[in-house]
């Protein structure tokens, strides 16, 4: 260290996207390191990849820091983001480092990559004496008169061997041509003209989130509009507006699925489709979005809930649509929920955040009453739409025939869509054939090995699965207990089992199965949203992917063939998200000119949450609910907490949870609930313990729990999981 020499030598904090408590000195090294560099420094015989934070602390002898080995070249870290990332990892008592490592996803993206080689056509005539053949025929063809192209591109269109393109160049019929690793990002117009003109409500409210832009301050703005009532159109225009000042845009979407008719729709408002971002990009694909996205040349990215932590150098608005969806809560790794951290972080670049749902969630509601957020209502639907009729059939009473899950009256809704050249779509939330196979000689149910819960079983790919651990088998011959041969039997139905009824009653349908394990990737989803908008397909049979987002405009029936499901249970919110995902299937009937049917199949019809779809009474189910959940003190009128003891062993799970709770804080506003197995009590091999604190609303629950685990020895063998805000309760 020369620096020492002369006197101190500049220190430097850098946080690794490790789970360690905090961040590490290293001297500069004469690199002239500031706060968001991306360097690369030593830890323990490694080269790790960290982000300077600022100045060092002094508190560790200089002769024990080990030097930075460089700086990549790449753009800063925004001070916002490094805020942003020590925020949450604060608020969810996570590491600081797990919390980079979002943010920091894609180390490859920190160097420049390569050019990549392409080929079009030499300048010259053909070589003389070059033997054409046909498929060096087709190769000069489709380059004679468009853009190079690399090896790959030809290969897949023509089919041609990729040798065949390196011999032409060798021979000096086609010219080598080095494209930049990192092509330009189309970039969307905010004038292209519309296709259809906003309505009196749509404008207004547009309006309103046209000011909050241009205010270039934080705010946040809920947009509330019944399905089909053109609420993605509204936001459009403040979109377009943060285009027009040359900011960027994050617009967040709980489930990859229902980007598909997203992106249509963008294309068609903007002329170029979004940049991307879910886990089913390819490798280079999130090398080149990351860094383009560092390097400010994305102007509008649309992504699951890990996009909050791009480094956006310029952001001007963030959208959440679909708000109210379960699915913006993370629980793996550092649990958080990406709605309330899309807030946070539009707070912290003083941006505006726009939520969107035609079902708020009661938080979201409840912001609103309090003055927190703004609201624009579209009560509406798009073009003079009705809301469809929602009819309740009581299973009890009015239900199928033996080993049947289809019940008449809806049959013959479904026979009428049929007859008038309309679609009709069957909804039920369980994928697979079957949620359970039992022995029916002992009774024996199929358990996953590695959690408490029963193995799904998928006939048409003649598996059984667990869909917490992803743990797959084959469908034995034989009971594992009894040794019964032939005598398991699928217990309940899942879509595949209620497509196998369909297809025996209507042979001459057009059917198809909608689900996570049918639409695995945005491009299986596009063309199925292709085929039901071309009236390719008669009727639907589908999960929750189905419930949202789409725009069917010939579908007109819609079954639910158990809206009871997800009401069972101890869930603080299932009966809010039953409820909103019950109306999202509903609002997919009717979305044009052809009125809409929706109808549920329950044993339950006197149950709120039935009523209030039936009457289309969203308010007053929100109404009864944020009433039983204040008389309780439960979120959002007061905090939860919960921590999961874990290990691979029941021992010292249990002895870890005892000890937790010996020990747990008692205060007049903090009660600690627990401790008991989880309902998942074994889950990816762990056995599970849970216990729950449960504070008003006022408490700081952060340090509460820093303050209780700051001093506890707990067995080796054991691991705490801290979910601050949970959404589950598995």
């Amino acid at each position: 260290m020369e620096a020492g020499l002369f006197g101190p030598a500049r220190r430097v904090s850098v946080l690794l996207p490790l789970p360690l408590a905090g961040a590490y000195d290293y001297i500069d090294g004469g690199l002239d390191l500031g706060p968001g560099d991306v360097v690369e420094v030593p830890l323990s015989g490694r080269r790790v990849i960290g982000v300077v934070l600022g100045e060092g602390g002094g508190d560790v002898a200089e002769s024990k820091l080990r030097e930075v080995f460089q700086r990549f070249d790449v753009p800063r870290l925004p001070q916002v983001v490094l805020d942003f990332v020590l925020w949450v990892a604060a608020y969810t008592l996570s590491p600081p480092g797990l919390v980079l490592r979002m943010a920091i996803s894609v180390p490859a993206a920190l160097r420049p990559a390569d050019p990549i080689v392409a080929y079009g056509r030499s300048g010259g005539p053909v070589p003389e004496g070059l033997r054409i053949t046909p498929a060096r025929g087709r190769v000069l063809d489709l380059l004679s008169d468009g853009p190079p192209r690399t090896n790959s591109e030809i290969t897949a269109e023509l089919g041609v061997t990729g040798s065949v393109v390196k011999g032409l160049a060798k021979l000096g019929a086609l010219a080598t041509v080095m494209l930049p690793a990192d092509p330009p990002v189309a970039a969307p117009d905010p004038d292209t003209p519309r296709m259809t003109a906003l309505n009196s409500d749509q404008r207004a409210a547009a309006d309103g989130l046209i000011k909050a832009v241009r205010d270039a301050a934080y705010s946040v703005t809920v947009i509330d509009g019944v399905t089909g009532a053109g609420k993605t159109e509204v936001y459009f225009e403040a979109v377009a507006e943060v285009l027009r000042q040359g900011r960027q845009v994050l617009i967040l979407v709980p489930e990859i699925a229902l980007s598909a008719p997203f992106l249509t729709r963008f294309e068609a408002r903007f002329g170029v489709r979004p940049a991307a971002w879910h886990s089913d990009l390819s490798p280079p694909q999130r090398r080149r979005t990351w860094r383009a996205i560092v390097e400010g040349r994305v102007p509008v990215l649309i992504g699951a809930r890990s996009a909050l932590f791009l480094p956006f150098p310029d952001l001007g608005l963030i959208v959440v649509d679909e708000e109210h969806e379960g699915a913006f809560k993370q629980d793996d790794g550092v649990p958080y929920q990406g709605r309330d951290m899309a807030v946070v972080r539009a707070r912290l670049g003083g941006i505006p955040a726009i939520l969107v749902s035609a079902t708020p969630s009661l938080e979201t509601v409840t912001n609103v009453a309090r003055g927190r957020y703004g609201m624009v209502s579209l009560q509406a639907r798009h073009g003079g739409a009705s809301l469809p009729k929602v009819i309740p059939i009581d299973m009890r009473s009015e239900g199928p025939e033996r080993g049947r899950w289809v019940a008449p009256e809806l049959l013959r809704a479904v026979v009428g869509s049929l007859e008038r050249g309309e679609q009709a779509l069957l909804f039920l939330n369980r994928r697979g054939y079957a949620p359970l196979t039992l022995c029916r000689a002992c009774g024996h149910r199929l358990e996953c090995p590695n959690c408490s819960a029963w193995l799904v079983e998928h006939r048409l790919t003649q598996r059984l699965q667990c869909h917490h651990c992803g743990y797959v088998t084959g469908r034995p011959k034989e009971c594992r207990e009894c040794g019964a041969l032939d005598s398991l039997a699928a217990s309940g139905p899942g879509v595949e089992r209620l497509a196998e009824e369909i297809y025996d009653r209507f042979p001459d349908a057009r059917v198809h199965i909608a689900s996570s394990d049918t639409l695995a990737g945005p491009s299986l989803a596009a063309e199925f949203v292709r085929s039901v908008q071309a009236g390719e397909v008669d009727i639907i049979i589908g999960t929750q992917v189905v419930a949202k987002g789409h725009h069917f405009p010939m579908l007109t029936t819609v079954g639910v063939v158990d809206a009871d499901l997800g009401l069972a249970g101890g869930d603080l919110r299932a009966a809010e998200r039953t409820y909103q995902l019950l109306h999202q299937v509903a609002g997919r009937a009717g979305r044009e000119e052809r009125p809409g049917t929706v109808f549920l199949q329950t044993h339950q019809p006197e149950n709120p949450v039935i009523r209030a779809l039936v009457d289309w009474d969203r308010d007053g189910f929100l109404a009864e609910e944020s009433r039983s959940r204040e008389a309780a003190s439960m979120p959002p009128f007061g905090r939860l907490v919960a921590l999961i003891v874990s290990a691979r062993d029941p021992g010292p799970a249990d002895e870890a949870a005892l000890i937790l709770a010996r020990s747990a804080p008692r205060f007049s506003d903090v009660k600690v609930l627990g401790p008991a197995p989880a309902p998942l009590s074994l889950l990816r091999g762990r056995h599970r313990r849970r216990l729950l604190l449960k504070a008003g609303r006022t408490v700081n629950v952060q340090k509460v729990v820093r303050d209780w685990l700051a001093s506890l020895k707990l067995p080796s063998a054991a691991r705490i999981t801290v979910d601050v805000d949970p959404y589950g309760f598995m």
